[in-house]
């Protein structure tokens, strides 16, 4: 590669980094930030509602005492939906309620928490989840608070960040040197100059990875159809909308439960879910085994029986590469090396950004300097 063909590239890659820094400064600092603080979500969650976790210890009481107990906090605010049983010592039961009226943030509906300790079936709070601050930020850094078209934003700036982590490593590069010469913090007289670098390139491959896990996650059937999920001639299909559940079923709760245990004797109960609204209500209860994922069993809510499992039914299933994708950008189960990362590499786009903008900045001051300076040297 010639030295011209050289500098002409470096000149065009300069162009495009630049431009994409400044052009998507304002999305792209709410969006990385956003995304280090759901790093810690649970520990978050944990500190700013310390009380949704007091419980008093591990034992459980039977089901329909939680279920009693929730609909008596939510009276007549919302309508038992879903109880999810905990997972690990320390965890609440918790409760959710449908909320009458119209829907809430993103076309969804209402939801009304309560947490319920699992000894003794006192509920420790009542909440909306979706106004807390963690829900916020799970919205802002999955559509940028923008209803529909904000998840496809969010998946075009995955894009561009990843175009920005190459075109940096490009510049990173030293003309002269050669690697090793890179790695030193001295690359220019401005600090300012030396941090963007240096942070730049530790971050550069952590951060593209994030950037394109995040475009897998924002168009989940495309990434379906090209990493081996949904055929391509079988769109995966929309979910309806989620009806409300009945004001009074006719199977109650521990008979429901006890025909899932039937079917399914070695299995513990995760989570039940209310028979809603519709044609053939049923019961939903999820259930695990000592190993494997869990299962969800139906019980039709007027004759009380387990209901066949259909044919090809649910949904289609996604590649094992795009779980892969979700867990690697949000750092579930892979540790706190990964999470830290992740965190930092959360961060580091709005320092970068800013670094950038400022450099840019002084740079375009000398050059208007120098240009004021030209006509007056010439006189």
């Amino acid at each position: 590669m010639t030295h011209s063909l050289t500098q002409r590239l470096r000149r065009l890659w300069l162009d495009v980094h630049l431009w994409v820094g400044v052009g998507l400064l304002v999305l792209v600092i709410p969006l990385g930030l956003s995304g280090s603080l759901l790093v810690w979500h649970d520990l978050l969650d944990r500190s700013l509602h310390a009380e949704r976790y007091a419980v008093s210890g591990a034992d459980r009481l039977p089901l329909p005492v939680y279920a009693a107990a929730a609909q008596t906090a939510f009276a007549d605010r919302a309508t038992l939906n879903q109880l999810r049983l905990p997972q690990k010592a320390g965890e609440p039961v918790v409760a959710v309620g449908r909320m009458p009226g119209p829907p809430g943030a993103g076309g969804r509906p209402r939801t009304l928490n309560a947490w319920i300790d699992p000894p003794t079936g006192k509920v420790l709070e009542t909440a909306e989840v979706a106004r807390s601050f963690t829900m916020v930020m799970h919205r802002l850094h999955g559509n940028l608070l923008i209803p529909g078209v904000g998840r496809k934003i969010v998946g075009w700036l995955g894009w561009a960040m990843f175009v920005s982590c190459a075109t940096g490593l490009w510049l990173w590069w030293p003309r002269r040197g050669g690697f090793l010469r890179g790695l030193r913090w001295r690359r220019g007289a401005s600090q300012l100059f030396n941090l963007h670098h240096t942070l730049g390139f530790w971050i550069c491959l952590p951060l593209a990875v994030l950037s394109l896990t995040g475009v897998f996650i924002s168009f989940p059937q495309t990434s379906d159809r090209l990493l081996g999920g949904a055929s391509p001639t079988e769109p995966r299909p929309q979910r309806p909308p989620q009806a409300p559940p009945l004001a009074a079923s006719a199977t109650p709760l521990d008979e429901a439960l006890a025909a899932a245990r039937a079917a399914r004797p070695n299995a513990r109960v995760v989570a039940v879910n209310w028979p809603q609204q519709g044609q053939k209500p049923s019961w939903r209860i999820e259930l695990k085994g000592e190993s494997g994922p869990s299962a969800q069993v139906s019980v039709d809510d007027a004759s009380g029986r387990v209901k066949a499992a259909r044919a090809g039914g649910g949904p289609a299933p996604r590649s094992p590469f795009l779980n892969w994708s979700r867990r690697i950008h949000d750092g579930t189960d892979l540790g706190p090396v990964w999470q830290t990362i992740i965190f930092l590499g959360g961060v580091a786009p709005t320092v970068l950004s800013i670094t950038g903008v400022i450099m840019w900045l002084r740079r375009r001051s000398r050059r208007l300097a120098m240009a004021d300076a030209l006509p007056q040297a010439a006189e």
